[in-house]
């Protein structure tokens, strides 16, 4: 299935518009049964068990909802964690800030488009960059210069992803049986199109000689990216 890149209604609709907020909620449902949350948290206690003040970058962050239900995974061991969620919209969820403050996480919003906020970091900022559901979202070129960012700014960079085969593509069409609203059952067929098969993200990785680059289906419907660089 040849793979295809079209405007999602979620990113361009207004943050407080009751169409982006449902759709929103139904992401928390979907990321929840595909367990994107607990897969990303056990990749996070893997790929930074060594690490002593651990700083998150997570891209396309949305209302921080997805990296709060990592978080909230990872109680009692991170404390102390800091991590910075950008998007482009400001879609925040105001409450998170005293739910993140409990679990002993510093966390802070960055409203910019992502490649012009990686631009203005300085080289190995951050421990990880993250991202749910996000890279799908580009054309190629576009792409291949985000991987170059998160690059030049992580030693680790993990990504889940949709998998663009036949499964996800039939279940894509079928989310208004599980109460989906209708942005999220346009997004959702439109999201499996643009996602990825085999190793179509480590191909476009800058740096293949000094990076450990993982990439494999996970579940029934997701695609995994890791980029981990070599000591």
């Amino acid at each position: 299935m040849e793979r295809i890149v079209l405007p999602e209604l979620l990113d361009v609709l207004p943050p407080q518009d009751q169409s982006a907020l449902r759709s929103r909620r139904d992401l928390r449902r979907l990321n929840a049964w595909m367990r994107h949350p607990r897969i990303m948290a056990r990749l996070l206690q893997t790929y930074l068990a060594d690490a002593d003040a651990r700083h998150i970058v997570e891209l396309g962050a949305g209302d921080g909802h997805f990296l709060f239900s990592v978080a909230k995974r990872l109680r009692g061991q991170w404390s102390g964690a800091k991590a910075s969620l950008v998007d482009q919209l400001n879609a925040l969820d105001p409450q998170l800030a005293g739910a993140f403050k409990h679990l002993g996480w510093e966390v802070r919003a960055e409203v910019a488009e992502a490649s012009a906020w990686l631009r203005q970091t300085s080289p190995m900022a951050t421990d990880a960059v993250i991202s749910n559901l996000f890279f799908h979202q580009f054309e190629t070129e576009a792409l291949a210069e985000m991987l170059r960012l998160t690059a030049r700014s992580a030693r680790v960079v993990i990504a889940l992803e949709p998998r663009r085969t036949w499964l996800p593509r039939i279940c894509g069409r079928l989310l208004w049986v599980i109460g989906c609203g209708p942005v999220t059952c346009h997004d959702g067929h439109i999201s499996v199109r643009a996602g990825f098969a085999g190793r179509e993200l480590s191909a476009l990785w800058p740096d293949q000689q000094n990076w450990e680059l993982v990439e494999r289906p996970v579940g029934l419907f997701s695609h995994l990216f890791v980029a981990r660089r070599k000591e």
